[in-house]
């Protein structure tokens, strides 16, 4: 009890044979629990977001902690996750504050912020189009069967940009707490904690939406 968070770095080796437990880099973090953690532009970094709110870049050979978000733009609550774009020129975090936060992957600026209504378990970004989706959900044994809030489930879309909600897809029946688009951005999938993955392929009409 009352010990820091860390990131374990791990080499993988060639040869299952070969593998070796030992951590080439232990990153000592903060008090509380680290949530995510994803690799920044060439693999020179390490970004981090946990309970304490704040997102964290790391030097990924000496370990040295390099940035820290900002507390006036950061988020409010604890990181739930973090998602980062195919160029790895910025990533997406999600809160239990129930927003997500657009960042430049380099200097840690906020970009864009997306609110919602309802904490955020999982971002992500489309590898086709300026979108963003969000997921999650207050659990159901934490409201009542007469708050508007109860069985809201849906992952939400959002413009990337103009940061406008363009749309939704309902389906589970308990929090999102993960999303992935497919590689060609022409679908996505979800995990939820009712247990079921699903996965969603657009129609034409998601392709030509307009604000």
């Amino acid at each position: 009890m009352g010990l820091p968070s860390a990131i374990q770095v791990k080499r993988i080796a060639r040869d299952p044979a070969d593998q070796s437990g030992e951590s080439i880099l232990v990153l000592k973090g903060p008090q509380g629990r680290i949530n995510r953690a994803v690799w920044g532009p060439l693999n020179k970094t390490i970004i981090s977001g946990g309970e304490d709110s704040v997102i964290r870049i790391w030097d990924s050979e000496t370990g040295k902690l390099l940035k820290e978000s900002d507390k006036e733009a950061g988020h409010k609550k604890g990181i739930t996750s973090l998602s980062k774009s195919n160029d790895a020129t910025h990533f997406i975090s999600g809160s239990l504050d129930k927003s997500a936060k657009l960042w430049d992957m380099r200097t840690l600026t906020l970009l864009k912020t997306y609110t919602t209504e309802r904490p955020v378990n999982a971002v992500a970004m489309s590898p086709l189009l300026d979108h963003v989706v969000l997921g999650g959900g207050q659990d159901a044994s934490a409201v009542t069967t007469t708050d508007h809030r109860a069985g809201k489930f849906e992952a939400k879309f959002y413009d990337k940009v103009l940061q406008e909600e363009i749309g939704g897809v309902k389906g589970h029946f308990g929090p999102i707490n993960a999303l992935a688009f497919n590689p060609d951005g022409k679908s996505f999938a979800r995990g939820g904690e009712d247990g079921y993955v699903r996965l969603h392929h657009f129609d034409p009409d998601y392709f030509n939406i307009k604000i």
